[in-house]
């Protein structure tokens, strides 16, 4: 993975802030990254949690959000890029609540790990109608020149009484 992916809203491995989470503003948070080829013609964006629901019996992996058509150049998103700033080519797919749109993490057990994970494609893909992220990863197939990650994690706080 020659790809670096970081965010300035939290340290790899680290914790997510409240403010991207179910008990916060539900915003994505910024993204950065470097190190891609100069072949990339765009990116594909997916956010999972492999955790799912519980980290001690994990049974599924959740979809928090899928981009893709990122154009090759670009080389960050900005905090809230969901809702108001995804680069004009850039489309949204169907996250697991079903809606084309960022879903921040809200586990409802033990502490989370979220995979921001970033593809670099030859190609932009083409023929996808509000796909899930199995669509997407069908459709990279074979155009993925590369891929770096990130992972933050999330624990809801303590139910106050």
């Amino acid at each position: 993975m020659a790809i670096k992916v970081t965010s300035p809203a939290f340290q790899a491995g680290g914790p997510i802030p409240s403010k991207y989470t179910c008990e916060g503003q539900d915003i994505s948070p910024p993204l950065a990254w470097s190190g891609a080829s100069a072949a990339t013609k765009s990116f594909a964006l997916i956010v999972d949690d492999p955790d799912a629901p519980d980290p001690a019996k994990p049974q599924r992996v959740y979809v928090h959000w899928v981009v893709y058509n990122i154009p090759g150049t670009t080389t960050s998103l900005p905090e809230n890029a969901s809702k108001t700033g995804l680069p004009k080519s850039a489309v949204q797919g169907k996250n697991d609540w079903g809606k084309p749109q960022y879903g921040g993490p809200c586990p409802p057990i033990g502490r989370h790990r979220y995979f921001f994970k970033l593809y670099a494609l030859d190609a932009q893909l083409t023929g996808l109608s509000s796909p899930a992220k199995a669509d997407v990863e069908r459709a990279m197939k074979g155009h993925v020149i590369d891929s770096g990650e990130v992972i933050g994690t999330y624990q809801k706080a303590a139910t106050k009484k």
